[in-house]
């Protein structure tokens, strides 16, 4: 007797088969979009690149574009963020303002969006940081247990994150 299997999750197959569009990377972008706003939620939703040898961002998605285009670039200054996510690959979730506030320069941006937490969650390859997925809502919103359920989702951004490298 065949043992009872647990049902594929949908929205892991949405986004795995955006993979098979033509018009890559933003059929993968808006794939992990709106499966992550349904999975984990987020009002701001950005997906960086991460250039080890210029040490700059480059946002290349962003869910609202006026506030956040596509195509900004910053450098990014060494301290326990930059250690935690792009060195060591760890997940980062500040849980309020006051977070974001000793993290962010854009604070206030951030926070006339109606955002007052963030979940960055790095997307690696072979032990080193390409980018991250940066999810943003109200206070409070993130905790340890979406690190894990947005892990899967952050390594199919890896063959469009590894296009741009």
């Amino acid at each position: 007797m065949r043992p009872t299997r647990r049902p594929a999750d949908p929205l892991l197959c949405a986004v795995a088969a955006a993979q098979d569009r033509a018009d890559q990377p933003g059929a993968i972008f808006a794939a992990l979009d709106e499966a992550l706003k349904s999975a984990i939620g987020h009002k701001l939703f950005t997906i960086l690149t991460y250039d080890g040898a210029t040490f700059e961002a480059a946002r290349v998605y962003s869910n609202l574009p006026g506030p956040y285009p596509t195509g900004g670039r910053k450098r990014l200054a060494p301290g326990p963020w930059t250690e935690a996510v792009l060195d060591s690959g760890e997940a980062y979730i500040g849980r309020t303002q006051d977070d974001l506030r000793t993290v962010f320069p854009d604070h206030e941006l951030i926070a006339s969006l109606g955002c007052a937490s963030v979940l960055n969650m790095p997307v690696r390859w072979r032990g080193r940081t390409l980018g991250s997925l940066n999810l943003l809502h109200e206070a409070g919103w993130y905790d340890k247990d979406d690190v894990a359920a947005c892990l899967p989702f952050a390594q199919l951004a890896l063959p469009a994150l590894l296009l741009m490298a």
